[in-house]
């Protein structure tokens, strides 16, 4: 592991610790009997985005299982469907969890399911995306971070046509209030250096809305004129590649990302996309796990979230905001092989494999 992730581990390690063992009946959620069975509900809001259901519903549930060996996990994914969603919220609040870990298709659009937990004494953990209405607890990443180092790397890769370029931002769901933050971190970087030819907001993350807003990009500026794309995570970034690709654009501008998905990966290494940002979904998801087992048996959440984040409505919750990575072709050894995310095998597949030596990944 890199020193971020595994002190972020180490650190989680020992606070659940020491949550598990102490009771404290004024904390978030129900008090009943700490030592009794209790259900948890993971809700995830699509399989669009590989990491849902390929990194953190896995690490999720491995952690709750560490601390709670007779839990009962009960998982539901909304595919992208709010309306879903609040069904699933509805559903898990009749079943009687005893907490929910929520990662909101729409934040705001959430807030009233999140408020009808709240009068079942429900406690939810809002996990990666803040949601609106009363939570207990949050965990993610501190999202400006994540949009600064996109912006800086963009820069760094347009060179000289970094003072003056012009560029497509490809922005995230306005739904998810990460989004915001990401476009907030990337402007702190990139306004009065580059000029924005064109801005989009890219509903539900669509890989497929990214191709069809960049096809009209290269239609209205000119194939030629566009000096880079911030594409706001991974599949922006691979619609708006595709369509680059299919407008016979060459070569590729750079092309930014996030989440650090394997089909990203061989898109660097390839020189198709520029960098990602990797977040590392063990110590979030051993955030989430946590929070949401101590929220369960009715302890209090500070001993595991050292911050606090305000929500919409102004309240303060206990929070953890985790470390985002920049990632490069020349850093992929130092943290996604290195951290065991991907093996050397699985990135370097044979139409790769010359790329793969030239980068010393072989």
């Amino acid at each position: 592991m890199n020193a971020c992730v595994r002190d972020t581990a180490l650190a989680l390690a020992a606070v659940s610790t020491a949550v598990s063992l102490t009771a404290c009946g004024s904390g978030a959620g129900n008090t009943s009997d700490p030592g009794s069975a209790r259900k948890i509900g993971v809700l995830l809001p699509d399989s669009t985005t590989a990491r849902w259901e390929t990194q953190d519903r896995p690490l999720l549930e491995q952690r709750i299982r560490q601390l709670c060996g007779d839990c009962t996990i009960e998982h539901a994914n909304a595919k992208g469907d709010v309306a879903i969603q609040q069904e699933q919220m509805d559903s898990s609040i009749a079943r009687g969890v005893n907490a929910i870990v929520l990662a909101a298709v729409d934040a705001r659009a959430m807030g009233a399911s999140v408020g009808k937990a709240a009068a079942a004494h429900i406690p939810v953990i809002a996990y990666d995306r803040l949601a609106e209405g009363p939570i207990s607890g949050y965990v993610s990443f501190d999202g400006q971070e994540v949009g600064r180092l996109q912006g800086k790397a963009l820069l760094t890769a347009m060179g000289a046509k970094a003072h003056g370029g012009r560029i497509v931002m490809m922005n995230g769901d306005p739904g998810d209030p990460n989004a915001l933050s990401f476009k907030q971190g990337a402007l702190s970087e990139l306004q009065g250096k580059v000029t924005i030819a064109k801005e989009y907001d890219t509903p539900q993350w669509s890989t497929e809305a990214a191709n069809l807003n960049m096809s009209g990009a290269i239609s209205a500026l000119g194939a030629s004129s566009i000096n880079g794309v911030y594409a706001a995570n991974d599949g922006l970034a691979a619609g708006s590649i595709a369509a680059l690709k299919a407008n016979k654009v060459s070569p590729l501008p750079p092309v930014t990302g996030q989440d650090a998905e394997l089909a990203a990966v061989r898109r660097i290494v390839s020189g198709d996309q520029y960098m990602t940002v990797y977040k590392p979904f063990g110590p979030e998801a051993a955030a989430g796990g946590t929070m949401a087992v101590a929220a369960a048996r009715g302890q209090r959440l500070d001993g595991v979230a050292t911050k606090q984040v305000k929500t919409r409505s102004g309240a303060e919750v206990p929070a953890v905001l985790l470390t985002p990575v920049s990632v490069t072709l020349g850093t992929i050894k130092n943290t996604l092989v290195k951290d065991g995310v991907y093996t050397l095998e699985q990135i370097c597949t044979p139409p790769l494999a010359g790329d793969c030596h030239k980068a010393g990944l072989t």
